[in-house]
Order: C-alpha cells, then structure tokens, then sequence
C-alpha cells in the first residue's frame, strides 16, 4: 500500500490533468480529487466497527469508486453546486488513481492484491511487476526506516509525473498543442 502522501500526489496529477482551465485553482474541484485520492484507505476503519479486514476489498474498486463519485454529484446537485457531475467524475477519477498506485506495489498482507473490478469480479488483482514499496504499519524502528525509504522512492518516482502533468498543462495553455496555431507555424 503506497502512503498517503503518494495518493495525493496521483490525486493531484489527475486534477491538473483533467481539470477545466478555469477549474484548476478551484479549491473545491481540488480537494474532491485528492480526497478520492485518498479515500479508499479509510476502510481501516471499518475494522475498529467489527474486528474484520476490509483493507483492499470492495472499498478499493470502481464500483467503490462509482458509488463515491454518485452519492457526490447528487449531494452537489442537490446543493446546486456548477457541474454536479463533472465533480462526480473528478472524484471517480481521483478514485481510480488510488487504485492503480494500490495495484502497482508490494502487498504482503494476505489477501494479496485489491478487487479492484468489484462487482463486476471478486477476484484480487495485483501487478506481476511493482513499483512501489509497502508502507509499514507498527511503529518500529525498523518499520519506521523502511517507511521513509518507501515515502522517497514513492517521491522519486511521482512528482517527475506530477511535474510532467503540469508542463503539458502549461503548454497546452500556450497554444503549443492548439492545431491552428500549429498550421500557421509549419505553414499550412
């Protein structure tokens, strides 16, 4: 399970990437992609309500992810919020990427891997190939050394991403990528 901190920077990522150009400083849009982001691994606390792992089961997939980005555009519709369902969308995208990052680490607590395609299968699925570390969860010393090994690696490899997105973002923004203006520059 990759840290927080990485769920938010995917989160993040997803919002710069997807955003409107007038959404991206929008402080509610922002904060519903990276608390989608962030989401699913609040099924922890359903183990304190009835003493059973629900860690990476029906909470840690598309329809988890569904059911989220549904109950929030009704509650934005209801509250006449601008763009009720393009804010459920960001939620299920923010959603999604907390899937991926999940899908593409170590995972050494049994069941290994997520259902990440609940209810459509119950089967678990974990990437062959992680790239991620597993996050440890006592507070050990030990566990303590591999964290902040696994929270740089995690940074090492997401904000070249992160920075990658926003770039695009720019460019994009300066009619690099507008074909008109790419016309008018090779002559057509």
């Amino acid at each position: 399970m990759p840290s927080p901190l990485a769920h938010a920077i995917a989160g993040l990522a997803v919002h710069i990437g997807t955003a409107r150009p007038e959404e991206i400083a929008a402080r509610r849009r922002t904060l519903v992609t990276l608390g989608a982001a962030v989401a699913p691994d609040l099924d922890f606390g359903w183990r304190l309500l009835d003493g059973v792992h629900h860690h990476q089961a029906q909470g840690h997939s598309v329809g988890g992810g569904m059911a989220d980005a549904a109950l929030l555009a009704a509650g934005a519709g209801a509250r006449r919020a601008p763009r009720p369902l393009a804010l459920g969308l960001a939620a299920l995208m923010g959603w999604c990427s907390h899937l991926v990052l999940d899908f593409l680490n170590v995972d050494t607590t049994v069941p290994i891997g997520l259902m990440a395609l609940w209810p459509f299968s119950d089967g678990y699925f974990k990437s062959p190939w992680p790239l991620f570390l597993d996050i440890g969860r006592t507070l050990s010393w030990r566990t303590v050394r591999h964290d902040v090994v696994a929270v740089a690696w995690e940074l090492a490899l997401l904000c070249p991403v992160l920075i990658a997105v926003w770039r695009a973002r720019a460019r994009h923004r300066s009619g690099v990528w507008d074909g008109s203006r790419l016309r008018e520059q090779v002559g057509g």
